[in-house]
């Protein structure tokens, strides 16, 4: 089932690529190696697909790109490859978002799953004590938003296909992954069985608790289910302010759970 991100975009699997309408804005993806990410996986000397993902970041509507870029506003798009890396399902190496010098912290992120199966797994902190750690499955057009300073990684849920999906950010976005690749990852690894995902506790981290869930949107963030992100922006330009600017909604970060 294809989510419809609201904007012409297409997937193209075969080329690991993405095609834009005549009124949309896009770069060439960059390409990401297995030996990039091979420092966070729980076998880093697995075989698997050569380029596991692929990120398009800066892409929209043309008539939107001068407002965009004026409220540092960014959006994203990536598709991840079907197969496995040794166990593990295809996944992202893991980090935590870097202090941006536009707003002097940490920012959040807001994905929404196009098409495949994903689970955005996210912990606390990627120091010794992860704190509270979870994974979150989502399907097409469901939301999943990551807090500011968290660690987290984004899976392909269905390693029989692939995965695509788009992203809020901020648009100058760093990665911080110096913490996850001195524990040789995140504090769990997904592995591949039979009937689903299981999730392996990563020794290099203290003993915690891993939430399994599914995505339940983020209304307390002014977000509404079924439509699409970059259609709730033209709505209302302001409506990810909290992207760019994560100390509005500090009261909602204190007490929020994925």
């Amino acid at each position: 089932m294809w989510f419809d991100p609201g904007f012409d975009i297409e997937p193209d699997y075969r080329a690991m690529t993405f095609r834009y309408g005549p009124d949309t804005f896009g770069p060439m993806p960059e390409r990401r190696h297995l030996d990039d990410i091979r420092q966070s996986l729980r076998d880093p000397c697995c075989t698997g697909p050569e380029i596991p993902y692929i990120v398009s970041m800066d892409v929209g509507r043309m008539a939107d790109r001068t407002d965009l870029i004026g409220r540092n506003l960014l959006y994203g798009a990536m598709i991840y490859a079907v197969g496995t890396l040794g166990s593990e399902p295809v996944r992202s190496q893991g980090h935590v978002h870097a202090v941006s010098v536009s707003c002097g912290c940490s920012t959040p992120e807001v994905y929404e799953i196009w098409d495949g199966e994903a689970v955005i797994y996210m912990q606390e902190s990627a120091q010794d004590q992860p704190g509270s750690c979870y994974a979150v499955h989502a399907k097409p057009g469901q939301v999943v938003v990551v807090p500011p300073a968290w660690a987290h990684c984004t899976v392909n849920a269905d390693p029989s296909r692939p995965m695509a999906f788009g992203a809020w950010c901020v648009r100058d976005y760093g990665f911080d992954y110096a913490d996850v690749r001195r524990h040789g990852g995140l504090a769990y690894f997904p592995e591949v069985r039979t009937g689903g995902l299981s999730w392996v506790h990563n020794d290099a981290y203290e003993p915690s608790s891993l939430i399994l869930r599914e995505a339940r949107g983020a209304e307390e963030l002014g977000l509404t289910s079924g439509m699409s992100i970059y259609e709730q922006y033209e709505r209302d330009h302001e409506l990810f302010r909290f992207v760019t600017d994560p100390q509005t909604a500090r009261n909602i970060w204190a007490v929020h759970e994925p």
